[in-house]
């Protein structure tokens, strides 16, 4: 049996669920409510001490860590292979994971924050987001998070997630010009799969032809990601109408600022140049 411990709208149980669906597997969901802190109950701690969703449970095994989660599906379950064989491929797709994990994830989530989570916050109560800042265990975290609702846009953590962003689509247009019309090459691998939640996350919030318009192997890789079946039963169909409306609205309140410092990130990028 294998159980997904989620929460809707996670970008990283997205990369889970796509994973599963391409293999055509059956699974069982429990969901896990961030904004009422259920990952932070002692029952879910014991399954995932992070307190982060997705945590995968296959036959009492627990395994944390969506990227770990992916490849350990495609060890155990290899039919269709989403990992190459040639040992060069696999460390090319391990970039790409090392890159989302590494930086998207952050700039997703800021992004996502100052657009839209932001104003769910401000509806709290100040013992509420005191509440909300002190579950956050790592510092780093809880700075990041008070900095992007005081700030929004203007905080120095979203100005690097747009700087991530636009690293991690330069890279995309060279590596699919270079060798499509995947990531990697022919075939779909697990370095698509983790990108398409961060990049389904900006088309949502209607920031991402800030960075792809012109950018045309990137469109045409989204073209055909938004026509899988995978990605249609993981991301299109589990999102409902009425989240799809508020990303849509209030990104749209945040874009023309978001484009505006995609410029001041790329001037001073020539000005080090």
């Amino acid at each position: 049996m294998i159980k997904i411990y989620s929460y809707f709208n996670s970008i990283c149980t997205q990369k889970t669920f796509i994973t599963l669906a391409e293999k055509a597997l059956p699974y069982e969901t429990q969901n896990i409510d961030l904004f009422k802190n259920e990952q932070f109950s002692p029952e879910y701690l014991k399954i995932n001490p992070k307190g982060v969703v997705p945590a995968l449970d296959h036959d009492g095994r627990i395994v944390i860590e969506s990227t770990l989660i992916c490849e350990y599906l495609d060890d155990c379950f290899p039919t269709p292979r989403l990992m190459p064989a040639d040992p060069y491929l696999r460390a090319r797709v391990r970039l790409w994971s090392k890159m989302v994990d590494e930086t998207l994830f952050e700039a997703t989530r800021e992004l996502s924050f100052s657009a839209m989570f932001r104003e769910k916050m401000r509806h709290m109560t100040e013992e509420q987001r005191q509440g909300r800042y002190q579950n956050v265990g790592d510092p780093i975290k809880r700075a990041r998070l008070i900095s992007t609702y005081e700030e929004g846009v203007e905080s120095p953590y979203v100005f690097q997630g747009i700087g991530a962003f636009e690293m991690a689509f330069n890279k995309m247009e060279k590596d699919l010009k270079a060798g499509g019309p995947w990531l990697v090459g022919q075939d779909m691998t697990l370095a698509d799969i983790n990108m398409m939640p961060f990049v389904a996350r900006m088309a949502y919030l209607d920031l991402l032809d800030v960075w792809i318009a012109n950018r045309p192997a990137t469109l045409d890789w989204w073209r055909r990601v938004q026509a899988l079946p995978s990605f249609l039963a993981s991301i299109t169909h589990k999102t409902s109408d009425e989240d799809v409306a508020a990303m849509k609205t209030f990104g749209s309140k945040i874009r023309a600022r978001v484009a505006e410092r995609r410029e001041e990130y790329l001037r001073q990028m020539r000005i080090a140049a």
